[in-house]
């Protein structure tokens, strides 16, 4: 597989994807009005990277998929492939492939002409179109079903092909659009697994649109968090997690604890917050924006974050809800009238509450984060 992977990866011609204050507004066939699905969101995707676009139904992800595709027009601003203003220019002119939620493999075409169709249409030499598709054939592990028909496939036989039509043409950057959604969910996570791992061996630049957080998580060199047309926040999966700059990306990725709290100044770096007659020092307390001494602020905690034990501590609660979920115990303890949820893994090894248990609930303080 490494072999093929090399071939395809020689001659790719990745570029860099730059939008320039993109917008685009429709207008609402109802009332006539305007409607701005995107509104002048700045974006890079360096040579070679994977981006996911990741929000909530109607936050404008797709639509800034297809105005990178071609299949939309911004309204105003400039959409770049390597050095090229692609904003107004065709679809089939921009170099890119698309990998789409319902596949689109032409049912009357078997597997290896479906593979080769992008081939055919660029009018590529015979003896090319044949290295190629066998190429893309072996690299996503489609030998011995060159011959079948998209019907006699499984679902994840499909979108193998569907991705292999994507990457044969060798495209500077590849586009999805929920690719996995239609996949039942264990065969969607070794599925993400597999377009990761080829993304990285082909090295193609990519833009990735879901709904799913943890796929975004799992498949992403960085993520992008989009709401009502605007980004909220971007960076690595591991600063989106651990650094969220709002309650909604806190809440949006992940499950989030929002505890209300005092915030008493600062100790060196570290901030100083109370929560019902107890400070915390929270060392790593995040940018703290327009958060002022003596002001309200709140404490963002991940559930794996509050430790629970029945000995004396800092707030004390009591158990709502316990469910066990194999791996971990899922926790719901009310502090005063507040839920907190509050996840145990490995639950053979810690002490096991019931509901009505009085517990006492610790923060890891280096995982909390402080904000307005």
């Amino acid at each position: 597989m490494s072999n093929q992977s090399e071939k395809l990866a020689f001659n790719k011609k990745s570029s860099s994807v730059v939008l320039k204050n993109v917008t685009k507004i429709f207008q609402q066939p109802d009332t006539g009005k305007d409607f701005v699905a995107v509104d002048s969101i700045n974006l890079e995707i360096q040579d070679g990277e994977m981006v996911t676009l990741l929000g909530p139904s109607g936050c404008g992800k797709t639509t800034t998929l297809r105005m990178i595709s071609g299949f939309e027009y911004p309204s105003s601003g400039n959409v770049f492939i390597g050095e090229r203003d692609v904003a107004k220019v065709p679809p089939n002119k921009r170099g890119i492939s698309m990998v789409f939620q319902s596949y689109a493999l032409f049912p009357h075409m078997n597997i290896w002409e479906n593979i080769a169709y992008g081939l055919r249409v660029a009018k590529r030499p015979q003896d090319e179109i044949i290295r190629r598709t066998n190429d893309v054939v072996e690299l996503m592990q489609l030998g011995g079903m060159e011959k079948r028909f998209p019907n006699q496939l499984s679902g994840g036989q499909q979108q193998r092909v569907a991705l292999a039509r994507a990457v044969v043409i060798e495209p500077s950057v590849l586009l999805f659009d929920e690719p996995l959604s239609n996949l039942d969910a264990k065969l969607r996570e070794s599925m993400r697994d597999e377009l990761r791992a080829l993304q990285k061996r082909l090295g193609i630049t990519s833009l990735y649109v879901t709904h799913d957080q943890s796929e975004a998580m799992a498949i992403s060199d960085r993520v992008v968090i989009m709401k009502d047309g605007v980004i909220c926040q971007q960076g690595s999966p591991t600063e989106i997690y651990e650094q969220p700059n709002s309650r909604f990306v806190a809440n949006f990725i992940g499950k989030a604890n929002f505890i209300d709290g005092t915030f008493q100044g600062r100790r060196g770096e570290a901030a100083l917050v109370e929560i019902g007659g107890h400070t915390f020092s929270i060392p790593v307390p995040g940018k703290m924006e327009n958060v002022e001494a003596g002001g309200a602020c709140c404490l963002t905690v991940r559930p794996e974050s509050v430790q629970l034990s029945d000995r004396e501590g800092p707030l004390p609660g009591v158990v709502a809800r316990a469910t066990y979920y194999g791996a971990k115990v899922e926790y719901e303890v009310m502090l005063g009238d507040k839920p907190v949820i509050v996840e145990v893994y490995n639950p053979q090894l810690a002490r096991r509450f019931d509901v009505g248990d009085q517990v006492y609930m610790t923060l890891i303080d280096r995982c909390v984060r402080v904000l307005k």
